[in-house]
């Protein structure tokens, strides 16, 4: 549905492997990182593996809460990078996590 879907599918081959959840409150994305075993908690996300991470908690911990959350980056809110990790495991793991 998003504006640019076209033009994204006419010059590139698959899309981005980021995605964005907001999980709602901060204790539901702590417990998303710890029950994940394939996605590592990191800050980078240039690398092949597929990571996650929680902008509240780190790369945007030292904006004030009202900043951020007009940032649309709310408590609950988790990044997603995916690697090139097996699609099944990686689906696996999250619905596992997210249960």
């Amino acid at each position: 549905s998003h504006p640019q879907h076209t033009l994204a599918a006419e010059q590139m081959e698959g899309f981005t492997g980021m995605v964005s959840i907001d999980l709602g409150t901060l204790e539901r994305a702590k417990t998303l990182t710890e029950q994940l075993s394939i996605f590592a908690l990191a800050e980078s996300l240039g690398g092949v593996e597929s990571l996650i991470s929680v902008p509240a908690l780190m790369t945007h911990a030292s904006v004030p809460e009202e900043r951020r959350s007009a940032m649309g980056i709310n408590p609950g809110f988790v990044r997603l990078s995916v690697g090139i990790e097996e699609e099944a495991d990686l689906i696996q793991d999250l619905d596992g996590a997210l249960g």
